[in-house]
């Protein structure tokens, strides 16, 4: 599949989006870090900030990332920002009608999973980037870009104790793949951990949906 733009061209739009958007990165890491911390604290109330926290990563890349800048070299980033925006209701819209998602870390193969893929987002991707070179600003960072968010937000339901909807896994399943495919052509070696966490995270969860009674 030939891409409507070049790798500088790709680089250069995170350059002015980075640029623009300072601080916002710091901000993202601080909700990122709450949402850890919420974990942590085992509460409906904590359950509910955690997928505030998650549903505005997705609105905000949605809108802002896809929507206001990619959309400058890639037309099809209106439809890409849609599916993220929707996403993002999805998350804040299950708290609006209580639909029960619930977040409670046990030490376990889905646990653990988590922990790799929260790390990966957060700490490893952004360093893999830097020593590729493009690292900031030419480097998809965490909570306001699509990516890293995506992972993370995998890393996160897989700390879920009870089934998680099939409509909560699509759009991110689906942006792993989509994501993928374009940035591994333009060289963005660390987005493997993209496909790698959709596949697991995806597969780990249906196979415990599958396995829970309840």
């Amino acid at each position: 599949m030939d891409l409507p733009f070049t790798t500088a061209q790709f680089l250069n739009v995170f350059r002015l989006y980075n640029n623009a958007i300072w601080p916002s990165q710091l901000i993202a890491y601080v909700l990122g870090v709450i949402a850890l911390g919420c974990v942590v604290r085992k509460s409906p109330a904590c359950d509910t900030i955690i997928n505030t926290i998650l549903g505005l990563f997705w609105l905000w890349t949605g809108f802002v990332y896809h929507i206001l800048f990619f959309s400058e070299i890639n037309k099809a980033a209106f439809g890409f920002g849609t599916l993220f925006i929707i996403q993002g209701a999805l998350f804040i819209g299950a708290e609006l009608f209580t639909i029960k998602i619930r977040y409670r870390f046990k030490a376990d193969v889905f646990g653990i999973t988590g922990i790799i893929l929260v790390a990966f987002a957060m700490i490893i991707y952004p360093f893999i980037g830097a020593l590729l070179g493009h690292g900031y600003p030419y480097s998809p960072m965490f909570g306001v870009t699509p990516c890293p968010s995506t992972i993370f937000t995998f890393g996160l339901l897989l700390w879920t104790n009870q089934k998680v909807a099939w409509w909560l896994l699509f759009i991110p399943g689906l942006w792993s793949v989509i994501g993928f495919t374009a940035a591994f052509q333009l060289g963005m070696l660390e987005d493997t951990g993209l496909i790698i966490s959709g596949v697991v995270g995806v597969g780990l969860l249906v196979y415990r949906n599958a396995k829970t009674v309840v």
